[in-house]
């Protein structure tokens, strides 16, 4: 009787299984028919999409933004990508990416949802990368907008002149020994220990001792954000121990800027020396709203570091990989430099206005390899877009790395060439933003282009 009612219980799980996969499977057939008028490389499966592709790129330590550049160049503007049962568009039609990022009606792509926690753990939260919900982004914008004006970033010279100072003297040790440098690894350091400063008031000091855990934190949560791309990974025995440092290493970042607020909240309650960093900016206006919210602050606390370090680092990065490539252009470079600055030991904000030049090396740095290839939004009504129909509640991408390769915006796209952005060039026409554009543009942009 015992064996009977198991074996009937074993049949009934088995038959509710198969009936899940089949009503998947009739689900991803609906979701085929609802996009397959939209052009598209042919699917690699029925159940997988083009996901097979993806891996094998990722697997063998290719780009996935070249894959849609080559898609994109043989499909057209908009190219449809399946994923198991999900779909989105990558669209290049300067139109479109006018509508879908000038206007605040398309919302951000719900995968910005997957990192309000991170493994369980809560990690960027609410805050400004993150929030979907446009009046309350509105209401956080609004609030630290006056901490990255151009007037509060002047009164930041003197940090930034310091920490350059602190990097010239580590080069010029690892120089008197002829000692190789990996420039990425010293542009993360000085990067995360500018932000730490200028933003809350913390002294990390990375370039001179980068085993704190700190830094390593940061490393852990944005290798996260990578992985918890993986609907399986929570089910890989060999994943488990990375997952657990992932989630150490969030709690690690937010117990670290739950300290620094508090800190700084007793200093203001007690009318102590307040530094003038961008926390206490934000608190002031959170004192005029009234509303201050510390989980919220400590999303933000969070998302500065990871939105902010890593791309300001691979920016400098690859900067200076194009001059070493170009001694031509390094030379130019070189000669405004020395114009501008002379033998002055400290840059003064005015200086940074008069480097023309070296602000196009670094526009066209960015054109080649931007620290954020795109973002996407969800559209709020139906769309057309040279002919194609993108049902509303769609996914779409726009990718800055894609348009800024593409031969019909940018002649010879493959050449770095920084007289692209000089004043006398046509100016790209939505086809450029590294920072993204319209009112969720990086509220970080004129600050990571002064570090």
């Amino acid at each position: 009787m015992l064996w009977a009612l198991i074996s009937w219980a074993a049949l009934l799980l088995l038959g509710l299984v198969v009936f899940c996969f089949l009503l998947y499977c009739a689900y991803i057939h609906y979701t085929h028919l609802k996009y397959d008028h939209i052009p598209g490389p042919p699917r690699d499966s029925f159940l997988m999409g083009h996901s097979p592709t993806f891996m094998k790129l990722t697997k063998d330590n290719g780009i996935i933004y070249d894959c849609l550049l080559d898609w994109v160049l043989k499909y057209g503007p908009v190219v449809r990508i399946n994923g198991l049962h999900k779909v989105f568009m990558i669209v290049t039609d300067p139109e479109a990416i006018k509508e879908l990022l000038m206007s605040s009606k398309h919302p951000k792509e719900h995968f910005y949802e997957n990192i309000f926690y991170l493994f369980g753990v809560r990690f960027m939260g609410k805050g400004l990368l993150t929030d979907r919900d446009h009046e309350h982004w509105y209401k956080q914008r609004r609030m630290m907008d006056p901490a990255f004006s151009r007037t509060y970033l002047m009164s930041l010279m003197g940090t930034f002149n310091d920490k350059a100072e602190e990097l010239m003297e580590k080069l010029a040790e690892k120089a008197d020994i002829k000692s190789e440098v990996k420039m990425h690894d010293m542009f993360n350091k000085v990067t995360l220990d500018v932000i730490a400063k200028v933003a809350f008031g913390m002294d990390l000091n990375t370039l001179h001792d980068d085993q704190t855990p700190f830094p390593r934190a940061i490393f852990m949560t944005m290798q996260g954000m990578i992985e918890v791309r993986n609907p399986f990974i929570r089910f890989q025995p060999s994943k488990r121990k990375v997952i657990q440092e992932i989630r150490e290493s969030v709690h690690l970042l937010r117990k670290t800027g739950r300290e620094c607020l508090e800190r700084r909240q007793r200093m203001i309650q007690e009318g102590g020396d307040i530094p003038t960093d961008i926390l206490s900016q934000i608190l002031r206006g959170d004192a005029l709203e009234n509303d201050c919210d510390n989980e919220l602050m400590i999303d933000n606390f969070v998302t500065f570091f990871i939105a902010g370090q890593e791309t300001t680092a691979n920016q400098l990065a690859f900067a200076v990989q194009e001059l070493g490539r170009h001694p031509d252009i390094l030379r130019k470079a070189q000669a405004e430099v020395d114009e501008v600055i002379g033998a002055k030991r400290d840059l003064e904000y005015e200086d940074l206005g008069k480097l023309r030049y070296l602000s196009q090396v670094l526009k066209e740095t960015l054109r080649l390899y931007p620290s954020v290839p795109g973002t996407s939004r969800v559209t709020a009504e139906e769309l057309v877009i040279d002919g194609v129909m993108i049902p509303k509640n769609s996914s779409v991408t726009v990718n800055t790395y894609v348009t800024g390769r593409m031969e019909q915006f940018f002649p010879e796209p493959l050449k770095f060439n920084p007289d692209r952005f000089n004043r006398d060039s046509p100016k790209p026409y939505y086809t450029y933003f590294p920072f993204s554009l319209g009112p969720r543009s990086c509220i970080g942009q004129v600050f990571a282009q002064r570090i």
